[in-house]
């Protein structure tokens, strides 16, 4: 798998950003949503299955399981085994939040590897998922995700969070 740079924002881009949102006017924030912490990783459900007839595509959901509403990273951190680096997002970017509500599941695709028969494809002992970086996530062995004894891996990337299973399915190109 080839290592990429990571999507970095300066400092500065950081600072102005925070600026703008401080001096807002109230009358520009979101209607009715209350403000949600981030999610505390005990409170999360996350579960990551191949799609049947798909096996270079993973399917992920994070449940949240309390009683109120938290964020999550607006994309999955998705790590491989061993191997260096995780799945690209797809779109680019992604560095907000993705709001769960109370009881409330998101859901991304991942796929692992384009083509399965190309040469240069790298095989992992497991996958991890977290649904923020700051999270350990859990790691799944490939027979828990329906991949047989490894999961294939090349230039591997992930949707944002989704609503649903199938709109996080469209973006990857299935269905």
């Amino acid at each position: 798998m080839p290592i990429r740079a990571a999507i970095a924002v300066s400092a500065a881009v950081s600072a102005a950003a925070a600026a703008l949102l401080l001096t807002a006017p109230q009358s520009q924030a979101a209607a009715g949503q209350e403000r949600a912490d981030h999610c505390a990783a005990r409170a999360l459900a996350l579960r990551a299955k191949a799609v049947t007839g798909h096996p270079a595509v993973l399917r992920v959901s994070v449940t949240n399981r309390t009683a109120r509403a938290c964020v999550v990273d607006r994309v999955p951190t998705v790590t491989f085994g061993d191997l260096d680096g995780a799945a690209l997002p797809v779109p680019e970017g992604g560095t907000s939040g993705y709001r769960l509500a109370a009881g409330g599941t998101a859901y991304a695709a991942v796929r692992t590897i384009g083509d399965p028969a190309d040469p240069e494809a790298r095989r992992a002992d497991s996958v991890t998922v977290a649904a923020s970086a700051a999270h350990w996530g859990r790691t799944f062995q490939p027979w828990e995700l329906g991949t047989g004894r490894q999961v294939l891996v090349w230039e591997p990337v992930t949707t944002w969070w989704q609503p649903t299973a199938r709109a996080a399915d469209r973006i990857i190109g299935l269905g």
